[in-house]
């Protein structure tokens, strides 16, 4: 297989990190939120500035789609996905290159995927002359939530890249704090849960606390909803079909001596199936307005639909793997489902492919001491970013000469 050995690649990545890291640096202390990522964008811009790429957006986004045609077209193609929003988080890092922005923060790690796609570009053009097919770098906003991956696939951001057809395959790296810098973790099927936003509301009558016999309490209702609610998911929802559903927040009741006319609920239901998401959403609408009428009371259910699953393909989780092997990341198993979620799933649900796991977390740190995503303290080793870099590398090339093998 004509394919570049694990030390080209990681000199090619060491190359590159040096621009990797200051790009990172300049991201992450300029964060953006939500769709809407233009100052994030111009510096994607002016990184890949003078290489030989097409460049696309969209009117829905500041999303921006780099195709990259190699010299050897054989007509696959691959895309290559990082996001670049960040979320608000108050900063707690105390690092030099802190966020400019008080109570936004790149706690996710998407400075990292976006610098570590820009590297991965700039070594993937540098060898263009040996590249079969096309190569799309997708920068994306809006992955915290705001559906940046979909509304990037309803512009057609990503049906120039093969032509009348979407690509062959799409792969992207995720940075975990709290895994071992370097290694890479995957899996086949479902990696991340879906992820769906409820709302209730329970009406009754309010009136004197004193008198609750004149009145219809919503407040006990409402208790008595969560309860029917985390009774369904435990003794209805099997373990080899799992989900989890938590509400969040109760808000309801202006005085300690006045009863409410009504209670407000909110929540998150996360499943692994889109059959299990189905039933749990018409669940929790039945729970919500059957316990409130045998009350003599109403309510009422909302469900804002968040990302679908992420599932990987097993032909790509394993092109991943080979590759994380060749790069010289060891590789680990994930064991099950993370009951997190991910917008890269609209991109998954469309073109075969695969998400995995990058280790991130700073050499010498206790396991105890590694701040998670989405926390203020994040950290993540920027030499590591390298090997983010090389694994782009080899995923594009070895998808493009080798496919689904």
């Amino acid at each position: 297989m004509d394919v570049q050995d694990r030390t080209d690649w990681s000199e090619a990545a060491a190359e590159q990190l040096p621009g990797v890291v200051e790009l990172r640096r300049a991201i992450h202390a300029d964060p953006e939120l939500g769709l809407d990522c233009r100052r994030t964008t111009d510096k994607i811009r002016a990184a890949l500035a003078g290489l030989p790429l097409e460049l696309r957006h969209g009117p829905s986004t500041s999303g921006l789609v780099a195709i990259l045609r190699g010299a050897g077209d054989n007509g696959r193609s691959v895309i290559l996905r990082g996001d670049m929003d960040a979320l608000p988080v108050a900063e707690e890092t105390g690092l030099g290159f802190a966020s400019r922005t008080a109570g936004l923060m790149h706690a996710c790690g998407h400075d990292a995927h976006t610098a570590m796609l820009v590297g991965a570009a700039r070594a993937l053009c540098a060898r263009r002359e040996s590249l079969k097919g096309s190569v799309a770098f997708m920068f994306q906003p809006g992955e915290e939530g705001h559906h940046g991956a979909r509304f990037m696939l309803e512009d057609g951001l990503l049906d120039a890249v093969a032509g009348p057809r979407r690509p062959d395959a799409a792969f992207a790296l995720h940075i975990w704090p709290t895994m071992d810098r370097g290694t890479v973790a995957g899996r086949s099927g479902a990696l991340l849960a879906s992820a769906d936003t409820l709302h209730a509301t329970i009406r009754g009558k309010g009136g004197h606390a004193a008198m609750p016999h004149d009145n219809l309490d919503p407040i006990p209702v409402a208790c008595e909803v969560v309860m029917a609610l985390q009774a369904h998911v435990a003794r209805t929802v099997p373990v080899s079909d799992p989900a989890v559903l938590s509400i969040t927040k109760i808000e309801g009741g202006s005085a300690h001596n006045v009863i409410a006319d009504e209670v407000h609920l909110l929540g998150t239901v996360r499943t692994l199936s889109e059959e299990r998401r189905a039933s749990l959403h018409a669940a929790f609408r039945r729970i919500v307005e059957h316990v409130a009428a045998a009350h003599g009371m109403t309510g009422e259910a909302r469900i804002d639909e968040g990302f679908p699953v992420t599932v990987n393909d097993p032909r790509a989780t394993d092109l991943v793997r080979r590759c994380a092997e060749a790069v010289g990341c060891p590789w680990v198993d994930v064991p099950q489902p993370v009951m997190g979620s991910e917008d890269f799933s609209y991109v998954l649900k469309e073109i075969p492919g695969a998400m995995a796991f990058l280790g991130v977390a700073p050499e010498g740190t206790e396991a105890g001491a590694r701040r998670p995503l989405h926390n203020g303290g994040m950290v993540l080793d920027e030499e590591t970013m390298a090997k983010g870099v090389a694994l782009h590398c080899a995923f594009a090339e070895r998808f493009l000469v080798e496919g689904f093998a």
